[in-house]
């Protein structure tokens, strides 16, 4: 059931009116009243109403976008395609929407499970038509609980809930959501490891993105699911985890083949990783690949112009962003998900060990 302004008056026990006064900011209210207003706002999620052009309808023309990082062309491919697709049909048979644009909102959380938070409050106060989450979940049960309660907030208002690139929901939060695109990490990650192992290579490190992130747990699996299945015992030492970034995969090399010289492989959880992990080989006077065969995943535009090229796992992150912005607003089956394959690219940084 929505939250009322009188609702919140009476948990603050104050009158509508003086809930109304700290809201706008236009009357002068003692500090007390203003923080107890505000608490029972918090404690019961109210939502304050957004512009006055949206207070006629269910939504607004507002579309939000969530990456975890702009900047990594892994979200700004996606956040893009999304956008440029808001308006046009999930099914391409079907005809181009023709009743007005959607103003897309990129919000770009850093990573942090607060920020996400936030913004989708602030979307939700906005009447957002619709939102895009991409990327990994963070693993946390009190996150997971807080965010499935958010988006049934919005879908309650009628907003649509679109996850891209990100796992299905389960338990009491999956109902809002109205469609799923859900990368296959692990069987990406497991055709690549079966790729390094069918070369030849048994001493295989791993450099993973944070342990709280859905997507690093996925291809981390992967990855260990061909060493057992190749009989090819893991071990955690070989295994560090860290940011999706080049600094992460420089720092991550020197430590590995120092703890470990004998490594004759590289997998990195993402093309980034991957780069940084080229760098930190070449500083000790390692060929790439003929004394280390290094991996990526993503199959980002930087891996195709690296020397030599990244073997790697292609995600479709263009048209799985297009798909999205398309469901954002157009047809699609309620609660469906899909899963978008992951594909082997094998180019010039592998090759059998010495």
């Amino acid at each position: 059931m929505t939250v009322t302004l009188a609702d919140v008056a009476a948990h603050a026990r104050v009158s509508p009116a003086t809930v109304s006064r700290v809201l706008n900011g236009n009357y002068p209210v003692a500090a007390a009243t203003r923080e107890r207003v505000l608490r029972a706002v918090s404690e019961l999620d109210y939502v304050v109403n957004g512009p006055a052009s949206a207070l006629a309808a269910a939504t607004s023309d507002l579309v939000g976008i969530l990456v975890n990082d702009i900047a990594d062309p892994f979200f700004g491919i996606m956040a893009g395609a999304a956008q440029a697709h808001l308006n046009a049909p999930a099914d391409p048979s079907a005809p181009v929407r023709t009743n007005g644009e959607r103003l897309a909102v990129v919000c770009n959380t850093g990573g942090s499970p607060a920020r996400e938070l936030t913004y989708l409050t602030l979307l939700q106060r906005q009447r957002a038509a619709a939102v895009i989450l991409t990327g990994g979940a963070i693993e946390d049960d009190e996150h997971s609980a807080a965010v499935a309660a958010k988006l049934a907030r919005l879908a309650e208002a009628g907003t649509r809930i679109v996850l891209c690139g990100r796992p299905a929901l389960s338990g009491p939060g999956a109902g809002p959501v109205h469609a799923t695109l859900s990368f296959d990490n692990r069987a990406g990650a497991r055709r690549l490891t079966e790729h390094l192992l069918g070369l030849g290579h048994t001493r295989i490190g791993y450099v993973a993105g944070p342990a709280e992130r859905t997507t690093t747990r996925h291809r981390l699996e992967g990855h260990r699911d061909a060493l057992s299945a190749a009989g090819v015992a893991h071990d955690p030492a070989l295994v560090l985890h860290g940011s999706y970034d080049r600094a992460s995969g420089r720092a991550a090399a020197a430590q590995l083949l120092s703890a470990a010289p004998d490594l004759t492989a590289i997998v990195a959880a993402n093309d980034t990783i991957a780069l940084g992990v080229c760098a930190g080989a070449r500083e000790r006077g390692l060929r790439i690949p003929e004394d280390l065969s290094v991996t990526g995943f993503d199959d980002l535009p930087s891996a195709t112009d690296a020397v030599p090229a990244l073997t790697t796992v292609r995600l479709p992150l263009y048209e799985a962003g297009a798909r999205a912005g398309a469901l954002a607003t157009g047809a699609g089956v309620p609660g469906g998900v899909e899963v978008v394959p992951a594909e082997l690219v094998v180019r010039g940084s592998t090759k059998a060990p010495l």
